[in-house]
């Protein structure tokens, strides 16, 4: 049995962030749910995955081209999913051991040093461990680890076929 074409599936990859992307914009502006900085960081991650394999799927370059692309959506999917993972353990922190809440990320754009922006936002808030929609009994942070991983499984397994 063959399996599909390494450029078909970046293709498909691709066609599943541009799916993860529909959801978050539907949850963010037609239900109301506002992201937390996080929620953008991890958003950012979806997109850089999803640009590396619509660059893979259009390039279709050789093995070693395959295995650059692989290894760089598998390095984003990473990022993402450690990010999602540092969000579902602060949903499971107490309420009173929480970080304050942060300014609007566009105030920290504009009074901040980029470092401290970064060292911030990753850290999370009180904001990133308000659960406030759930499906199927998992917060949207839980998907997307679920969501990562599955990205860096294709990651993995892109990196590491023959054909």
């Amino acid at each position: 049995m063959s399996l599909a074409s390494p450029r078909s599936l970046f293709f498909l990859a691709f066609l599943g962030c541009l799916a993860l992307m529909g959801g978050a914009l539907y949850l963010e502006h037609v239900v109301g749910l506002q992201p937390c900085p996080l929620c953008i960081v991890q958003r950012i991650c979806v997109i850089l995955f999803g640009v590396f394999c619509l660059i893979a799927a259009v390039h279709a370059p050789g093995r070693p081209g395959q295995r650059v692309y692989a290894l760089l959506a598998g390095l984003s999917a990473v990022a993402g999913a450690a990010t999602a993972g540092r969000q579902v353990w602060l949903q499971s922190v107490p309420a009173d051991q929480l970080p304050a809440c942060l300014p609007s990320l566009d105030y920290m754009m504009e009074a901040l040093p980029f470092q401290d922006i970064v060292r911030l936002v990753l850290h999370g808030t009180a904001d990133c461990a308000e659960v406030t929609w759930t499906l199927f009994g998992l917060s949207i942070p839980e998907w997307s680890l679920l969501a990562f991983a599955g990205m860096i499984l294709f990651a993995f397994f892109q990196l590491l076929r023959r054909a």
